[in-house]
């Protein structure tokens, strides 16, 4: 980093700190052209703070060819390409969400996985951006009510307590002289009703042999129908059965490994090694599962060929498989109700409980623990009946 009235040329990728009509100015040259990018900051120690935030996230875009040329990306709320309006020299910066956040997500990025970075934190950036009406932390209070207003109880609980994390980061990071959304989560009450519940809808045995051989008939999706077998077979998750090659099944079929899975990450799909509860576990074919492995293994297959490929060869994305074939087939289907495609995953549960397979054993095959089993799926495994006494 540059310091104050430094006039040391930068080299590319590095991002100077220099002041500029008593405003803090981020130099550096990317692309054969010397940028200059006001931060509107007065020289202070907290506005000295947050330009170098935004120059390591500027320097890391460049370093990860992520850089946006038009620079709108690194002007969120406070940054204005030069001239800037006017302010009172001793003014002090009111410190964004939206800069936070940012710089709270770089922080949180290498021990986060993909699928959180995607889905969870871009969605309180997109939240923050696109939807909150204020966005400076001397607002926190109408952030909260917004949120109130416009979300259910369980999602602006779930945001605000991600705010205050996000602040406690900046505090601790001398950012920050306080957290403006401390305990405002907490005052928020949410019903048994409100919150998320397992939806546990299995299909029945005549519904899941239908569906399969629906895939088997469907002129546009029939390439997905060994897929859709499988899931119904293992009760496996979607992202588990993507993730599988052919050196993680034995050679005669009785055998395969669950050791890693495909997920949607911020450049796409990706695979990341492990699973959502543990490392890997071994899964025991039966003979329908194992012939139907067989049946579909092309000859003289690499190990690390997949095993459901898309029809381009690439990982398959069950997001969008689920939102369109899935969907599809099934609401061509008379008298199936329409159920998610993880209810195969609740249809095995089920159906292996119902069958008299212990629940430990259950909950070892699915990769869950014997309490989930007892808690969502014991109880509707099988009829209750009150016997002559």
């Amino acid at each position: 980093m540059g310091s104050k009235g430094s006039e040391r040329k930068a080299s590319k990728g590095t991002v100077q700190i220099k002041v500029s009509n008593d405003r803090l100015q981020l130099v550096f040259s990317f692309g054969g052209k010397r940028h200059y990018l006001s931060t509107g900051f007065t020289d202070t120690k907290a506005n000295r703070k947050l330009a170098e935030m935004k120059a390591r996230q500027i320097e890391l875009d460049i370093l990860c060819d992520n850089f946006d040329p038009t620079l709108g990306k690194y002007k969120p709320q406070s940054l204005q390409i030069i001239p800037t309006p006017p302010i009172t020299p001793v003014e002090e910066i009111v410190p964004s969400l939206v800069d936070l956040w940012d710089s709270y997500t770089e922080y949180k990025r290498s021990g986060l996985s993909p699928s959180t970075l995607a889905k969870d934190y871009k969605k309180i950036y997109r939240c923050i951006n696109f939807h909150l009406p204020v966005k400076t932390l001397d607002k926190a209070v109408a952030i909260r009510d917004w949120l109130i207003a416009n979300k259910t109880p369980s999602s602006a609980k779930k945001i605000l307590t991600q705010f205050s994390a996000c602040c406690n980061w900046a505090v601790k990071s001398q950012l920050i002289k306080d957290n403006p959304f401390k305990d405002m989560a907490s005052d928020i009450k949410v019903s048994k009703g409100d919150k998320e519940e397992t939806d546990i809808n299995p299909f029945s045995v005549e519904e899941r042999d239908r569906i399969i051989q629906a895939f088997k008939d469907s002129r546009y999706y029939n390439h997905y129908a060994p897929f859709i077998e499988f899931l119904f077979m293992t009760g496996c998750r979607p992202s588990e059965a993507v993730a599988l090659q052919w050196k993680h099944i034995t050679n005669d079929f009785s055998t395969i490994r669950f050791e890693q899975a495909v997920v949607i990450s911020e450049s796409g799909l990706t695979c990341k090694k492990g699973l959502k509860t543990q490392k890997k576990r071994i899964f025991p074919a039966n003979n329908r599962l194992a012939a139907l492995l067989k049946s579909i293994k092309p000859d003289a297959v690499s190990g690390e060929a997949k095993v459901f490929p898309s029809p381009e060869g690439t990982w398959i994305d069950a997001h969008n498989l689920s939102t369109r074939g899935w969907k599809g087939v099934i609401e061509k289907l008379d008298g199936i109700e329409y159920r998610k495609l993880y209810q195969t995953r609740h249809t095995f549960i089920t159906m292996a409980l119902k069958n008299g397979m212990d629940v430990k054993d259950v909950a070892k095959l699915v990769g869950n623990s014997p309490e989930i089993i007892y808690r969502h799926y014991a109880g509707q495994s099988r009829e209750l009946f009150v016997p002559e006494f």
